[in-house]
């Protein structure tokens, strides 16, 4: 895990990276500006668990792409998980929460995960585990009234001007950060290579 001090404020943005893009980058950056962030971590997950391993890049490869494509310093590039053998979102938060004290961390994710979002293991868990900023991504935008975790969480959502404090509230705690949206996809990058 990288290393961080105690109050800062670290965003944890987890995915395939299958490939990374500008798109990663344009979340990752929306992130750090709009929550107030010291750090994000920029998380390559080994595989994920809802998703097809066929056309996955080996975790180096991924790994490699990652660290190229960003330069923003407060960016940390890691492949944790593979380390620990964890598998699961929630798994991984846990292990971040018991390691890092004295750290105030929020979960970002694009729009496009809310839909499914309910899929995921657990995901109750997460959302009681670190408060979540959910980054606008093209086509996505309705998702935030829609999703189940949207209407489940209802009550917990926060006004996108209180970013900035999000990653210090007690969760649930959840935002939609609305703003310039890329519309590049990793799955559309695979598909024209092909």
């Amino acid at each position: 895990m990288p290393h961080v001090e105690k109050g800062m404020q670290v965003g944890l943005f987890g995915g395939s990276f299958n490939p990374p893009h500008a798109g990663h980058v344009h979340v990752a950056e929306i992130a750090l500006r709009r929550l107030a962030l010291d750090q994000l971590w920029w998380i390559v997950t080994p595989g994920n668990p809802l998703k097809s391993i066929s056309e996955l890049a080996p975790l180096g490869e991924r790994l490699r792409l990652s660290e190229e494509i960003t330069r923003n310093p407060r960016i940390k590039v890691t492949a944790f998980e593979a380390a620990h053998k964890l598998r699961y979102t929630a798994d991984t938060l846990a292990l971040v929460r018991a390691r890092n004290p004295g750290v105030d961390f929020v979960w970002v994710m694009g729009a496009d995960n809310l839909r499914d979002f309910h899929r995921w293991q657990r995901w109750r868990e997460i959302a009681l585990t670190f408060p979540i900023a959910v980054i606008d991504r093209p086509g996505a935008t309705l998702s935030f009234l829609s999703s189940m975790v949207a209407k489940t969480f209802d009550y917990a959502r926060v006004d996108e001007f209180a970013a900035p404090r999000l990653a210090r509230m007690k969760p649930p705690a959840w935002t939609f950060i609305h703003g310039p949206r890329s519309s590049l996809s990793s799955s559309a990058i695979r598909a024209a290579r092909k």
